[in-house]
């Protein structure tokens, strides 16, 4: 998807930010608007995964904040992805065409060698695609026809272990005469490009390499019609070849983390696209099966298969008039358009609220899909991890994109998943700027803790704050206050021990209309002490609180 010609537009809002040890008075508080508390519970907390903070392409990407932790390559191009010549198809993003796209080296395997190492200059792990799909890319010449799908004489046949075909030893030259490409061989010609970095190993000598199961298969029927045909392929079928080829990925290196099965988006999860007879309520959900096979194959194969549950997530809620939030992108939002955006997110885990979408027709609940999918995994896959390869929530051109990915990466934290690489589906100045509140949001380096702490909210519809605290520095404490309301929100943050000086880092409308770059700017500091902080958030913000 691609949106252009779009124009800024600004809130007139004056940013006021204020914070003190105590309680705030009953005048004061009617005077700024009704009080919200977060109540903390420094004794519930976890690690911060490194790997929440991704971005797909990121290396691509126009504006990239600093401190991006992980890059996925990954999305339709992949699938068909030939790593012996470099060669890719397109699929159904422009004419299921054959090309040298990701690289047109004829050195195997440069199209991802490439980008490995420049993430790792720019301090990024990787999230690789290995091919599970079963045909990938033969030549370079252009469109395939898809009348009678596939034309295999423009396909190679993928194979999962090379001992399966033949006999002869790995090589980092394979033939390209032959009509096969073998996963195992891949994985194993990659970790030889960075001899000595243990890339798929548990202790990397610099940042790890993960491996991604292809992508969005229940679409594959569409997307990639000139491989699948359009019978698409069946769950059982699926979950067979997932097992296959993690098994080859884990005799080549039994620590590499690998990534499965990158649903496309809730009717994935749920009933695989039509193909389940599911219930909302039940325990019958495509995931669920997933979790169960894998758990199954990996006790019989002696270790986990997959280890991350990795899922795609584009919202489905819509504002009032049925438009999409992944498509209001302008700079110029109504506010019904805004509070769908930036009240979105809530459907990955508040098990209060009912997004405006078709989803809600099918299950007659809040989505809450984090909850839910951590639910399962305890039951029927404990240890399993979760990760969302792609996700966006619209509102790129306006703050409310900026609030709605900074809750977002706050979510991903407070909920413990593993990975999140952002997909943008446009220019999202804004939407990167979510990024900024949590990384180096002073220009300084400084970041997030790396500790979440629970905080609950008196009234999640309008703020919700993240609290943390670091490792490395004992006594420090950073939140992340967001405000969706359009009304200034006088918010007492308690329970949390705190001391030093709360350093506040800002961003509202009005700050972003006079930046090239959005960002948090410096709103001052406030001695700190005592177990409750009093925040005057500012209408639609995001605030910082850095307390040492």
């Amino acid at each position: 998807m691609r949106l252009h010609g779009l124009k800024y537009f600004t809130f007139c809002i004056t940013p006021c930010l204020l914070l003190c040890a105590s309680s705030v008075g009953a005048d004061a508080a009617t005077d700024a608007g009704a009080l919200v508390t977060v109540t903390v519970n420094p004794a519930s907390k976890h690690p911060i995964s490194p790997w929440v903070y991704g971005i797909n392409n990121a290396t691509e990407v126009e504006g990239r904040p600093a401190g991006v932790t992980l890059d996925r390559s990954g999305g339709n191009r992949w699938t068909a992805y030939n790593w012996e010549t470099n060669a890719s198809n397109a699929g159904s993003d422009y004419l299921y065409q054959n090309d040298d796209s990701i690289g047109s080296d004829a050195e195997a395997g440069s199209g991802v060698s490439s980008r490995i190492a420049k993430d790792q200059k720019a301090g990024m792990a990787s999230l690789v695609t290995f091919q599970l799909q079963g045909l990938v890319a033969g030549d370079t010449k252009g469109p395939v026809a898809v009348t009678n799908p596939p034309d295999k004489t423009r396909f190679k046949k993928v194979f999962y272990e090379k001992k399966t075909v033949t006999d002869e030893p790995f090589t980092v030259k394979p033939s390209t005469s032959d009509n096969y490409v073998f996963m195992d061989e891949f994985i194993w010609a990659l970790d030889r490009k960075f001899a000595g970095q243990n890339i798929f190993r548990a202790q990397p000598a610099k940042l790890p390499v993960f491996a991604d199961l292809d992508n969005e298969p229940e679409l594959w029927k569409m997307t990639h019609l000139e491989v699948q045909g359009a019978n698409g392929i069946g769950s059982d079928d699926f979950i067979a070849r997932t097992v296959a080829l993690a098994t080859a990925l884990k005799k080549q290196f039994p620590e590499v983390v690998i990534f499965g099965p990158g649903n496309y988006g809730f009717l994935g999860l749920y009933n695989w696209n039509g193909e389940i007879n599911t219930t909302a309520t039940a325990n019958n959900w495509f995931a669920d099966k997933y979790l169960m096979a894998l758990h199954n194959a990996s006790t019989a194969f002696g270790k986990p298969l997959v280890d991350v549950y990795e899922f795609h997530w584009y919202p489905e809620a819509t504002d009032s008039a049925g438009k999409r939030v992944t498509t209001l992108s302008d700079a110029q939002l109504t506010s019904d358009q805004v509070q769908a955006i930036v009240q979105a997110p809530r459907s990955l885990y508040d098990q209060t609220y009912k997004e405006k979408s078709w989803v809600m027709n099918v299950i007659s609940r809040p989505i809450a899909i984090i909850d839910r999918l951590q639910v399962r995994i305890n039951a029927d896959s404990p240890g399993t991890k979760l990760a969302i390869g792609e996700y966006d929530t619209g509102g790129g051109q306006h703050i409310a994109g900026t609030i709605a990915e900074a809750d977002n990466l706050g979510i991903f934290g407070a909920r413990g998943l593993f990975a999140a690489t952002l997909w943008p589906l446009t220019k999202e100045p804004y939407s990167l700027a979510g990024f900024r509140a949590y990384r180096d949001f002073d220009g300084a380096g400084h970041h997030f803790g790396d500790t979440s702490i629970e905080a609950t909210s008196s009234n999640l519809a309008d703020v919700v704050v993240y609290v943390s605290t670091d490792s490395t520095r004992a006594g420090r404490v950073v939140m992340v206050a967001i405000n969706r309301s359009e009304a200034q929100q006088v918010t007492q943050v308690t329970g949390q021990p705190l001391s030093g000086t709360a350093h506040l880092f800002q961003m509202t409308a009005a700050t972003a209309a006079k930046q090239s770059t959005v960002k948090p700017i410096a709103a001052g500091t406030q001695p700190a002490s005592g177990s409750a902080i009093t925040l005057k958030l500012p209408p639609l913000s995001v605030t910082t609180v850095d307390i040492y």
